[in-house]
């Protein structure tokens, strides 16, 4: 076993076909826990996910009493739409996501970024700002096609496979 791998799913075109992102790490071994934010519930098969990884999807602060999830060894934010990585570099915390993500770096936790936005929004100053920022608190935020690359063909091009060969990089 390679660890707990959270995978952080927003809400985008290729969310729909996070399970693939999900049999890929199981295949490496990881334990998957699959975080939601709340736009991207809407995208994805809540039911499918579950009985995939053993795990509830989670998507809110858990009430007391709740059993506490397991500590990620590694996180992977995919698709991360522009709002998201927008908020994660500022240090947003509004949603469960996001909170997770807000500490990430200072637990040393290492983190996958692959945004997937239209091809206007990756060209904005705060976005790029943002990636910067990320990539100078070790966050690795990597470079996918964009909206209008794929037009609407996600299935088989979303490279979902390029955040476990970050995470095998090191």
């Amino acid at each position: 076993m390679r660890g707990v791998l959270y995978v952080i799913v927003c809400a985008a075109g290729p969310a729909r076909d996070v399970g693939r992102l999900v049999a890929l790490a199981q295949g490496e071994g990881w334990v998957v826990q699959l975080v939601a934010t709340p736009a991207a519930l809407a995208f994805i098969d809540v039911p499918a996910l579950e009985a995939a990884t053993g795990r509830p999807v989670r998507s809110r602060y858990r009430d007391p009493g709740e059993p506490k999830p397991p500590r990620a060894d590694a996180i992977v934010v995919a698709p991360a739409t522009y709002n998201t990585v927008n908020k994660f570099a500022c240090g947003i915390a509004d949603t469960y996501a996001l909170g997770l993500l807000a500490e990430a770096p200072g637990l040393g936790i290492p983190v996958v970024v692959l945004p997937f936005m239209n091809t206007a929004l990756a060209a904005r100053v705060p976005y790029r700002r943002s990636v910067d920022q990320l990539r100078a608190e070790g966050v690795r935020v990597l470079t996918g096609p964009t909206a209008d690359d794929l037009d609407g063909d996600y299935a088989d091009r979303f490279p979902w496979h390029l955040t476990l060969a970050e995470l095998a990089a090191d």
